[in-house]
């Protein structure tokens, strides 16, 4: 069976096609990233305009790249929520009229399920009952994963999602945006040890998150440290930067890393599912897995180019929960602020 998978949650235009399981055959994406840039942001009315001039043309990409006809696709998988609701709107419509127009069925997907599902792809020992870690510009989510469409929430952010926490770091510091990568890039050089950022925790045995209080820290660091106007040492001042980059992002990986560990350990499961733009972070990645081997847990990340906003995932997990006997209708709709359980 070929499922044609439709994602359109942000600033990517995605299309994939997918047999069976998790066979991709196609997994084509237009980003409108480069017109956001100088925003800081993403601006939803340029996102949107931008994925009704891409959709039809991606999709065809994506067909042409599997080499496929539409007569071929025997399921049409979507993201429904959560996302920009003008954006979702977008791919549902181009969903809603593929399976009209072909008689196939349509399934909505939630957008962070598909980032736990492009862990899965390319694995054959998935063992349920397992933990799913979710860090992307927008969610910074943890929940238990009981069967291909059983989840229930562990814990997630109550403020700021650990992405945005990153691009708003370098905002403050005029690095640019998105501000994951450039933190990352300017961290290689840093001492992850220069400054003591705090790290919320919560109370006891909580498994939320906060990013707001360490971001404030970061604010306050900056204004004493790098006071606008002061020319100083070029070379020290670029040092300092790198070793805020560093620290600041140890501090949110540090956190990130406890709980998502404490999950797997107070749920008893072996394994953990990690998913979202963040978790292409290498520094994350090696801390999750040193503690993985320590915990002895399986740490699976998604391969390739599967980290960020893709159709491949969503065709996945369409397929998926298709097979454990969800389908949806016409009356699917956006839920930007769907959630998880």
């Amino acid at each position: 069976m070929l499922t044609l998978g439709i994602e359109t949650s942000c600033d990517e235009t995605s299309a994939a096609v997918i047999k069976g399981a998790d066979k991709i055959l196609s997994n084509k994406t237009a980003s409108s990233l480069s017109l956001h840039k100088k925003y800081g942001g993403v601006i939803p009315e340029i996102a949107c305009r931008y994925h009704l001039e891409c959709i039809n043309y991606v999709i065809k990409e994506a067909l042409d790249t599997a080499d496929v006809d539409l007569k071929d696709i025997g399921l049409v998988a979507v993201t429904h929520g959560p996302g920009l609701t003008g954006a979702l709107l977008i791919g549902i419509s181009a969903a809603k009229a593929l399976s009209f127009a072909l008689s196939i069925p349509i399934i909505g997907v939630n957008h962070l399920y598909a980032h736990i599902y492009s862990a899965i792809i390319g694995r054959k020992k998935l063992k349920f009952p397992c933990v799913g870690l979710v860090v992307s510009g927008g969610h910074t989510s943890l929940v238990l994963m009981s069967g291909y469409n059983k989840f229930k929430l562990l814990g997630q952010t109550r403020d700021d999602a650990c992405g945005e926490a990153l691009d708003k770091a370098a905002k403050a510091l005029k690095l640019g945006y998105p501000g994951g990568p450039i933190i990352e890039k300017k961290a290689k050089s840093g001492n992850p040890e220069a400054i003591n950022f705090p790290r919320a925790y919560m109370e006891k045995g909580s498994l939320d998150f906060s990013f707001s209080g360490v971001k404030t820290a970061l604010l306050y660091y900056i204004g004493s440290h790098l006071p606008a106007g002061q020319a100083g040492n070029i070379e020290a001042k670029s040092q300092k930067v790198n070793d805020i980059c560093a620290s600041f992002q140890k501090a949110l990986f540090d956190v990130i890393v406890d709980k998502a560990i404490d999950a797997c350990v107070k749920n008893k499961v072996s394994q953990l599912l990690v998913g979202g733009g963040v978790s292409a972070n290498k520094t994350l990645q090696g801390m999750l897995t040193e503690k993985g081997e320590e915990n002895e847990l399986e740490i699976f990340l998604p391969q390739g180019n599967l980290y960020t906003d893709n159709a491949a995932m969503v065709a996945v997990a369409g397929y998926r929960l298709y097979k454990e006997g969800m389908l949806s209708d016409y009356s699917l709709d956006t839920e930007p602020n769907l959630g998880i359980g």
